[in-house]
């Protein structure tokens, strides 16, 4: 009987454990971070939390810092202007809307790109995309994950807060023409690219986003 008993237990056991499998799923190894997930559909710089008290400093958020040294200063000083201000949120919001803005411009997405954009920095957004499609060219961009993301310069001048971050991340970019065929790049070839995106922000205007205004990039 102590027998039939301990089988039925294991039995039991192997049921219940199959059934949790089921419900919560099972790690495969190929799931992607929760960093590199897909941005929820909403502006992703849009920095102070709901729980904020106005006036209130943002509690700091323990972990490496996420900016260079000579930056320090900077970020201090939008901090003082700006309460809500975290480096770290900003960073993570940061890279959210480069994966987003990313895939917006390989995608031909304008309306996406406009209300992430400065006016300048859209206008020749638009003219690259224009001028794409002008030659019947597609654009497909795989972006793999980052290397880095940082902030590498922060300035406070009157109001207007900059902040530059630091992206090193590995992408693949292919250019195909009108028949589908390979214009530019390599789909077996990942490339490592560092950028330096400048976002800016009016500290004492009620919209709490930030605009991409300034890019540079290279190889």
């Amino acid at each position: 009987m102590q027998y039939i008993e301990i089988v039925l237990l294991g039995l039991v056991a192997a049921f219940l454990v199959l059934r949790l499998r089921a419900v919560l799923g099972r790690r495969t190894g190929n799931e992607m971070p929760p960093d590199l997930a897909p941005p929820v559909e909403r502006l992703p710089v849009d920095l102070p939390r709901p729980d904020a008290r106005p006036g209130a400093p943002a509690p700091l958020v323990r972990g490496p810092a996420p900016w260079v040294k000579n930056a320090a200063a900077g970020i201090e000083a939008i901090r003082q202007a700006d309460a809500n201000f975290d480096a770290h949120n900003f960073v993570r919001g940061a890279r959210a809307a480069f994966e987003m803005i990313v895939q917006a411009f390989a995608k031909g997405d304008t309306a996406m790109l406009r209300p992430l954009l400065a006016d300048e920095v859209y206008g020749n957004f638009a003219a690259a995309i224009e001028q794409r499609k002008s030659a019947q060219h597609e654009l497909e961009t795989q972006l793999i994950g980052f290397e880095t993301d940082e902030i590498a310069a922060a300035e406070l001048a009157g109001s207007q807060a900059r902040v530059t971050v630091r992206f090193v991340s590995e992408q693949i970019n292919v250019t195909r023409g009108p028949d589908k065929m390979i214009v530019e790049g390599n789909p077996n070839e990942v490339d490592k690219i560092t950028d330096l995106w400048t976002f800016a922000r009016d500290t004492k205007a009620s919209d709490p986003n930030w605009l991409l205004v300034a890019t540079h990039a290279q190889l």
